[in-house]
């Protein structure tokens, strides 16, 4: 299950952006899913005695409903053991290997006499070299975080059988990145839409020198490697996972029975293709998936842009399910609905240095963003039209400069969300949004509409035609970022649910005079750091 932090990092992300790209109206496909060949459930589903199959269909299907609770709006969210993954890949593979990238040697390798198999990666336990930590596995140490060798751990153990494994030589296919260096370097270096910290990532690993990278295991869980005289083999995970983008698209295509879809946006050189991402799998997008794409032929459009997120942690501590450290998503939402939790790891999103989940913090913002901003801006000028004029709005009459601020405060940030969006600053986009909402108490509290709708009406109705119009820009504009509470609130307004291409219809109005709204509902509740720490401890495991 995902903790909060891989939300934040790659579907959340997406998710906001997808949903922004809708409202301005761009054909727009969200894909996604779970990578599924991973040593770690082979290992698991060893240990278990079952089917790896059996374990990803359980653990794909708790993903896919929380993920679906938590609104992420994927077009399809599909999963890399289905056979149009698997035959794209045998098949995309194999044309590499054609075009000669591909390139077979012997290695030594760890080999379980007890279990009669290879280890790779996971299936290794050991000390680690580098901090001592005793264990530490063959892909990474928990502890100091090193990416090791299974060859590298001292004292090496079979995590299925826990005996001493031998070392023996196996053949294995790889990938021939060097070749592919000076395409990278080109490519990367002119790509003006590729965010600074990434290019220089890239720029950095490259110039550091590439090298072969292994596409093939002897993972029994797996894609088959197509190669002649690789039976047996299966495909590293992480250089099949990355095509599961082009695969995903190629079977929502053949859903919607449209099956050159995945043309339209893989092959097209004005389409654009942005991934959203962890900090530690920027390699993977920016070299693997684009070095794949050269090798495989001149056709396929190479990654606009990807957004990578540094780290969320937990009160300061890295997350650790074994040690209880952090949120899994499943548990978050029974502590609190969605949005909540959407506002706050955007509002945080790690866009330039790891930032860390504090209950406190978490508490404090949802009652002064969400509750005393947000919701209560929202309910204080529906509850007024709704009492004061029969929940009619209003037809304004001569408009002051308050009112006019206000509403060029509209426009303003209008354009200014649409400036950050489309450079993928989803944290400022939200803080703009959030300090219109702001901006509206102010100007509500200014012109007392509670009082001057007694004295004279006419100008407490033009006070709330204004800042209606505010509340009506959130309706559409909150849909990215809360669309539980955007839903919400279209409803009290009486406007449309799907806001899909809502701001090129947009004049300068967003809910014309004579519009009759509902009976208004607060959008948001305050909450106290102790009420969520005790439900977190009442989900805690026995």
């Amino acid at each position: 299950m995902p903790h909060i932090g891989n939300l934040i990092g790659s579907e959340l992300s997406a998710d906001v952006f997808a949903r922004y790209l809708r409202v301005r109206g761009e054909d727009v496909v969200f894909v996604s899913g779970s990578d599924e060949h991973g040593t770690p459930i082979e290992v698991e589903a060893t240990k278990r005695g079952v089917d790896p199959k059996v374990l990803t269909d359980e653990v794909h299907e708790k993903v896919v409903d929380v993920f679906s609770r938590f609104n992420i709006s994927f077009d399809i969210y599909t999963r890399t053991h289905n056979p149009i993954h698997i035959s794209f890949c045998q098949s995309f593979f194999k044309r590499i290997y054609d075009n000669g990238y591909i390139f077979e040697r012997d290695v030594d390798q760890l080999y379980c006499g007890s279990c009669g198999r290879f280890l790779p990666d996971r299936f290794v336990l050991g000390t680690c070299p580098h901090c001592g930590y005793a264990s530490a596995r063959g892909d990474q140490c928990e502890s100091c975080g090193k990416v090791l060798d299974p060859l590298e751990l001292v004292s090496p153990i079979c995590a299925i059988c826990g005996s001493t494994p031998e070392i023996k030589a196996t053949r294995h296919w790889f990938f021939d990145l060097p070749r592919l260096t000076e395409p990278l370097k080109a490519w990367i270096s002119a790509n003006q839409h590729m965010p600074e910290r990434v290019k220089a990532f890239t720029l950095s690993w490259i110039e550091e020198g590439l090298r072969p990278r292994a596409v093939t295991r002897d993972n029994r869980w797996g894609i088959p490697a197509p190669f002649p005289g690789a039976a047996g083999k299966t495909i590293y995970v992480w250089l099949e996972a990355v095509l599961g983008y082009i695969s995903a698209t190629v079977e929502l295509g053949e859903r919607l029975g449209r099956p050159g879809l995945w043309e339209d946006y893989w092959l097209d050189r004005e389409c654009r293709t942005i991934f959203f991402i962890g900090k530690d799998n920027i390699p993977f997008h920016t070299i693997i998936l684009p070095a794949l794409l050269l090798a495989h032929g001149d056709r396929f459009v190479l990654p606009w842009s990807v957004s990578a997120t540094e780290y969320l942690t937990y009160e300061g501590q890295k997350f650790s399910k074994s040690k209880r450290i952090g949120i899994w998503l499943d548990e978050a939402l029974e502590i609190l609905p969605s949005d909540y939790w959407r506002y706050y790891l955007v509002k945080m999103r790690p866009e330039t240095a790891d930032t860390s989940f504090k209950w406190s913090d978490f508490a404090s913002t949802i009652n002064s963003d969400l509750n005393d901003d947000v919701g209560n801006f929202v309910h204080r000028v529906l509850t007024f039209i709704y009492q004061f004029l029969d929940g009619v709005v209003p037809q304004p009459r001569i408009l002051d400069e308050a009112d006019r601020r206000l509403l060029g405060k509209v426009a303003e940030t209008l354009r200014s969300i649409d400036s950050l969006m489309l450079e993928v600053r989803e944290k400022q986009a939200l803080h703009e949004l959030v300090d219109l909402v702001r901006e509206g108490n102010s100007y509500l509290n200014l012109k007392e509409p509670w009082k001057s709708y007694r004295t004279a009406p006419e100008q407490a109705a033009t006070t709330l035609y204004v800042a209606v119009q505010a509340v009506g820009a959130l309706s559409i504009m909150l849909d990215a970022f809360l669309p539980e509470a955007a839903y919400r609130l279209r409803g009290m307004l009486r406007l449309p649910s799907n806001v899909s291409g809502a701001l090129k219809s947009l004049g300068g109005e967003f809910l014309a005079p004579g519009t009759r709204i509902e009976r208004p509902e607060p959008l948001f509740k305050k909450v106290s750091e102790r009420e969520l720490l005790e439900k977190r401890v009442r989900l805690a495991p026995a």
